[in-house]
């Protein structure tokens, strides 16, 4: 009599996948690869292994303390880069449960998209884009933190199609739904993570500003206000129905959205650069922060050996300017200014 082999419990949900998600989803069982060769876990599917992978990581629990817009706000409620990331995940869940596509790599891909932000948010990330020969960009960063930087130099070893997404989520000022696909991630589940960033964002950051007085409710434009809601919960829901909406109603796997609600996006987008981003009353501490950045950055370069000492290493692994970078980029703001405290303020004497 032949033996019957049983299934183990990963091998079970790559079976459920492959009943119950969209042809356009990505299959766990059908994985690229890592980096490098292990063997499976008998329990988790490949994508699903790697969201836990993120959420156990060290730079995923820095987020809480690294800025969002506000620089160190005093208030409870104002976002950080750890709330947004968990924001990111829950849109972008919501779009690909409603698509049919693989929960577990969207998750992952949002939970691990700003693993490589810098403190002081996108200041910090201007200032090392202009210091660091080469330049930085917080998405190459997040894609080098889980290649590299991870423990201790291992990485995280994640999937291909995790990674993909994590380096092509960003967007800045450019297209929300590329017509070029070599401008997108090579999954839909990445494609979402990228669409529930820019919703995230847009939504959130006028609910800081509002709560931080650097605009109000009136200031936000009747062409945005009329199509998408007077409320961050309408906006956001009104962005959601109508990319689910829409994509279900395609037949060749492409995100879509109707022309009056992304033109609202886009202008909304607008107005929170001219009125948020670029204010002064936002920016005024950004210049402390930059300078703060430059000069822990440059003495790190003329003190070498103190920097391994800092760092707990007896080599560097890449040239310094490239190790320095990788240290200022993954500080939370407190670090950052304790550090730069310990440094180059001089501390009081203490009288016995």
């Amino acid at each position: 009599m032949s033996k019957t082999i049983s299934k183990t419990i990963r091998e079970t949900l790559e079976e459920q996948e492959k009943l119950i998600l969209s042809p356009f989803a990505a299959l766990s069982s059908m994985t690229k690869g890592r980096q490098f060769f292990e063997e499976e876990c008998p329990l988790r599917p490949a994508f699903q292994h790697d969201r836990d992978r993120i959420i156990h990581s060290k730079s995923f629990r820095r987020l809480k303390h690294k800025t969002q817009v506000f620089l160190i706000p005093t208030g409870d409620h104002y976002r950080t880069r750890l709330t947004h990331t968990l924001e990111v995940s829950q849109i972008a869940r919501t779009i690909s449960k409603a698509l049919h596509l693989n929960e577990d790599l969207t998750e992952a891909i949002a939970l691990g998209h700003d693993l490589g932000h810098t403190p002081f948010g996108h200041a910090g990330e201007d200032i090392l884009n202009e210091i660091v020969p080469g330049g930085f960009n917080h998405a190459d960063q997040s894609l080098r933190v889980v290649d590299l930087l991870e423990r201790d130099g291992k990485g995280l070893n994640l999937t291909v199609e995790v990674r993909d997404g994590i380096l092509m989520h960003t967007k800045g000022k450019g297209e929300i739904l590329c017509e070029n696909t070599a401008d997108m991630a090579s999954t839909l589940e990445g494609q979402v993570v990228r669409v529930a960033d820019i919703i995230a964002y847009i939504n959130h950051d006028i609910d800081d500003a509002i709560r931080g007085g650097v605009i109000s409710q009136n200031d936000i434009p009747g062409d945005c206000l009329e199509p998408l809601g007077d409320t961050h919960s309408k906006r956001i829901n009104t962005m959601v129905n109508d990319i689910i909406k829409e994509s279900l109603q395609s037949d060749d796997g492409r995100l879509s959205i109707t022309g009056e609600v992304l033109s609202a996006i886009w202008n909304l987008r607008e107005f929170l650069w001219d009125r948020v981003y670029e204010n002064e009353a936002v920016h005024a501490d950004f210049h402390k922060a930059a300078k703060l950045l430059r000069e822990l950055y440059q003495y790190f370069l003329n003190h070498p050996e103190y920097f391994l000492t800092l760092i707990e290493r007896e080599s560097l692994y890449d040239s310094l300017e490239r190790c320095v970078c990788d240290f200022l980029a993954g500080m939370t703001d407190r670090y950052a200014f304790n550090l730069y405290e310990k440094l180059f303020l001089p501390l009081p004497w203490v009288i016995l």
